[in-house]
């Protein structure tokens, strides 16, 4: 990418444009203010804070699924103790990382990004954003950006609602209903009989939270997750840094976890049903033998088609055998006013029902694409490397991993972006674009998980296809040779220059 100066083009025109300053857009602008120092660029974020998922969620007890050495940035070593950590310190880790590299004077809050139009003829983006002011918070006006390269890390799901099914007789409940997604700051349950209706990774956080001021927590759910716990703090990481300098110790650390998960992974895919088995068999030691663990605690699938739900520190089962928690498996019938009654005749009493039915997902934070004026559906796409679309220019996406933590793909392809802009400012390139040759290709799902959010979602996310570049191993070790290492000039990817210079467009 050429060379520019704050002088010689508007604030609204930039080299790249990164939409979100969540975990993901602060670890994407350290690469890029590191390995491509002349590139100018901005971070849009729609909301108001740094943080994105760590700041919007405000339940109970939240928490990361993966241990902060692997979810942590490779740049900043994580100093907690705990290597489990809960929300408000690693929402602190991300505010403090972009405050020290100074990513934080890029960011320009309150921009949410509608739209980006790219026009071939200027090999540029232009970028519709709504900003709204920050005093009244209500009123809105339109604005447009342009950029060369387009680098979303909006996440993927819809920040402004959750999934919300509906049961008959909800209006009946005289309680109170919440979905954790839109936590109420004056929400009482201390004393109170908590149904939590749900099983996956938000539900095993609440209930033991929850449990300690709530009368008693029930988790309902349809059918079981697998529940693994791990110690809360890495005894190993604590031991290498009271003896090593934190970066080293850290960067062994990572690449300790990062050999364990890749391990258990593949041992569970190659050993599904002793991989089960080993599950079930220590949740059930942790619950004691008069818990009905083949009811409660043995899903009808196996080990990582669905991510696994890690309790730190068995928290969850601890207080289940303490008796301040318990697990129903069963549906819905209805609501009445005092609870839930139940398909098999049972009645739930509660006080306080949180649903955590989980996320709605949202592709590139929702924002309408369109190339030379013709839209672009991305469910029509193959996805290039999990991070760029089939016919779609300059633009990649941060999509990190569901079988281990998610800055590692995302760090990944934070990497691979620089050396893409590198690479074509060292050869003049104007546009990189994907383009798949082999329509005969089959086409698979993107996101290879039999989740309820990811199946919801099938008729918007890309797809992927059954060979490289298109299509996603999950194997950290495979990206990193592919990514890091990997050739650029691949037979897929098409690199052009603008047969004339054309100006920036400007704003409108």
């Amino acid at each position: 990418m050429e060379t520019t100066t704050a002088h010689a083009v508007p604030d609204t025109d930039f080299d790249v444009l990164i939409v979100g300053a969540g975990l993901s857009g602060v670890g994407a602008a350290y690469h890029l203010q590191e390995r491509c120092p002349s590139a100018r660029f901005a971070i849009l974020e729609g909301r108001e804070t740094i943080g994105g998922t760590w700041d919007l969620f405000r339940y109970p007890g939240i928490r990361s699924d993966s241990d902060m050495f692997t979810l942590g940035y490779s740049f900043r070593p994580w100093h907690s103790d705990k290597a489990i950590s809960d929300g408000q310190t690693i929402l602190d880790y991300i505010r403090d990382t972009a405050r020290v590299f100074g990513l934080d004077k890029s960011i320009r809050f309150h921009h949410k990004v509608t739209g980006a139009s790219w026009d071939s003829s200027a090999a540029r983006w232009t970028v519709q954003a709504l900003r709204r002011d920050g005093t009244s918070g209500t009123r809105e006006e339109p604005v447009c950006l342009t950029c060369k390269f387009l680098y979303m890390c909006s996440g993927y799901y819809d920040y402004a609602q959750g999934h919300a099914p509906t049961w008959p007789d909800m209006d009946r409940f005289q309680g109170r209903i919440v979905h954790p997604q839109h936590w109420p700051s004056d929400l009482s349950y201390a004393d109170r009989r908590v149904v939590v209706i749900g099983s996956g990774a938000t539900a095993v956080t609440l209930v033991p939270a929850m449990a300690e001021t709530a009368q008693h927590v029930t988790m309902l759910q349809r059918s079981p997750t697998y529940i693994v716990s791990r110690p809360e703090q890495d005894a190993v990481a604590n031991m290498l840094r009271r003896w090593l300098p934190s970066g080293l110790a850290h960067r062994l650390v990572r690449a300790k976890n990062v050999l364990l998960t890749m391990y258990f992974y593949s041992l569970a895919r190659r050993r599904p049903q002793a991989s089960k088995d080993f599950i079930i068999r220590m949740a059930g030691k942790q619950l004691g033998p008069e818990f009905d663990v083949r009811k409660h605690l043995t899903p009808r699938y196996n080990p990582w088609d669905q991510r696994l739900c890690l309790v730190p520190n068995g928290d969850l089962f601890k207080t289940i055998r303490a008796g301040k928690a318990s697990i129903a498996t069963d549906e819905i019938a209805r609501f009445t006013p005092t609870g839930l009654q139940l398909k098999s005749g049972a009645h739930l009493d509660a006080d306080v029902i949180v649903t955590a039915t989980g996320l709605k997902l949202k592709v590139l934070g929702g924002a309408a694409i369109t190339i030379d004026g013709r839209a672009v559906n991305l469910a029509e796409t193959v996805s290039y490397k999990g991070m760029m679309y089939s016919g779609v220019p300059n633009l990649a996406s941060s999509f990190g991993y569901t079988n281990a933590s998610w800055t590692l793909k995302a760090e990944l392809i934070a990497q691979y972006v620089c050396r893409l802009l590198n690479h074509m400012q060292a050869n003049g390139f104007d546009t990189c674009m994907p383009r798949l040759d082999d329509e005969a290709m089959r086409r698979e799902p993107a996101v290879d998980l039999t989740s309820g959010y990811i199946q919801r979602a099938a008729s918007i996310l890309p797809k992927q296809g059954t060979k490289q570049p298109w299509k996603s191993y999950q194997n950290y070790a495979r990206d990193v040779l592919m990514l890091k290492f990997g050739s650029l000039a691949d037979s897929a990817m098409q690199f052009e220059r603008r047969a004339q210079p054309a100006r920036a467009a400007q704003p409108v």
